[in-house]
């Protein structure tokens, strides 16, 4: 019996030591998996009173960078550029502006012809206003989907963007004096430009060869009346058939006078190569920005942050080289045109090669 009674004390000891040995175990766990969450979290110790800090060593598995993604400073890097590039571009068209014996090539009245051109996005304050032959078509769609009639650019008909009475794009015009005058002042406004050559270049072909929206007036109206004026030799019974020549183009466009007297037959249709300072009249609307087609790849996301949008709607992808200058094709255009002409033309647009910063097209002019 008493054998039967020293194993029975035994047993009971070993049971508690086992259970004392559990509790240290348990404490120690604890212990260590709170360590180890805050190692993984890569927490500091700070010593209180004490300049020392304790960095614990953090062990976390390596995780695949997104592609193409930039690096975190290269995106604010880019954008201060960007910002400091839209700031000199306002600050150079001030000062041209400012110059008093450029005024007759930069100042316009801001007339009912300015305010047709200036397209409102009330829902979020912006103005933009269209000169053509520098991409406006797809800024149009960016404003028709911030007006809410599509949720996205690539859903608009092309067909759509150009009928002012049904994309619903209200121009400053149809406003009253008091509401325009309020959205001069407060909206985010900008517009496009592009090398004045060039861009009449594009107006040319685009109005006068390809014709791709099918405008007839220009085959059959415009381009006969400038032909049996400023085509040296031309025969009167086939004018439409004989087709536009670039060079009757471009003395038509340097006759500031005789010009004149033949656009006011053709209405509207002759904005394709009004001057920028004609078309916004950049020196007596205060513009958030201006925009450049040769730099349109970096302009378009610049424009839309600028005015709280980037989040809202994208600009549609511009393909590769499209917005390149492209000085082979101005001396193409421009080699059968003589001095005279080139630079009667250069006089009529001198003014938005100034204003925007272009460089005078010496290589044609000498």
């Amino acid at each position: 019996m008493f054998g039967a009674m020293r194993h029975h004390w035994l047993l009971l000891g070993a049971c508690g030591w086992v259970l004392l040995i559990l509790m240290f175990v348990s404490r120690f766990i604890t212990f260590r998996a709170v360590d180890d969450y805050r190692e993984r979290l890569g927490q500091s110790w700070t010593v209180a009173g004490s300049k020392m800090v304790k960095h614990i060593p953090v062990s976390i598995p390596e995780r695949q960078a997104p592609r193409a993604s930039p690096q975190p400073s290269a995106v604010p890097a880019a954008a201060a550029y960007w910002q400091e590039v839209a700031e000199k571009r306002i600050e150079s068209l001030s000062a041209v502006c400012k110059n008093s014996s450029l005024r007759n090539l930069t100042h316009v009245s801001i007339s009912k012809f300015v305010l047709d051109r200036i397209f409102v996005c009330d829902e979020h304050k912006i103005l933009f206003c269209q000169t053509p032959k520098v991409g406006n078509t797809q800024w149009k769609k960016v404003l028709i989907v911030l007006n809410g009639a599509f949720p996205t650019v690539e859903e608009i008909p092309e067909n759509l963007v150009h009928d002012h009475e049904k994309n619903g794009l209200p121009r400053l015009s149809s406003l009253s004096a008091q509401e325009i005058t309020e959205r001069l002042n407060t909206y985010f406004k900008f517009f496009i430009v592009r090398d004045p050559f060039e861009r009449l270049i594009s107006a040319f072909k685009d109005k006068f060869v390809a014709n791709p929206r099918f405008e007839p007036w220009y085959k059959h109206d415009i381009a006969p009346a400038i032909i049996r004026k400023y085509r040296k030799s031309h025969r009167s019974s086939n004018l439409s058939a004989s087709g536009l020549h670039f060079e009757d183009f471009v003395r038509y466009l340097g006759d500031v006078e005789g010009r004149r007297r033949t656009d006011r037959q053709f209405g509207e249709h002759i904005i394709h190569w009004v001057t920028y300072a004609e078309l916004c009249a950049p020196c007596e609307i205060n513009y958030s920005v201006v925009g450049h087609h040769e730099t349109l790849e970096q302009d378009a996301p610049h424009i839309l942050k600028a005015a709280g949008i980037d989040r809202l709607v994208s600009y549609p992808a511009i393909p590769p080289g499209i917005t390149r200058y492209n000085r082979t094709k101005v001396e193409h255009y421009f080699s059968g045109i003589s001095k005279r002409d080139i630079r009667r033309l250069y006089a009529r647009y001198q003014g938005d090669f100034l204003m925007f910063g272009y460089p005078s097209p010496d290589f044609l002019l000498n």
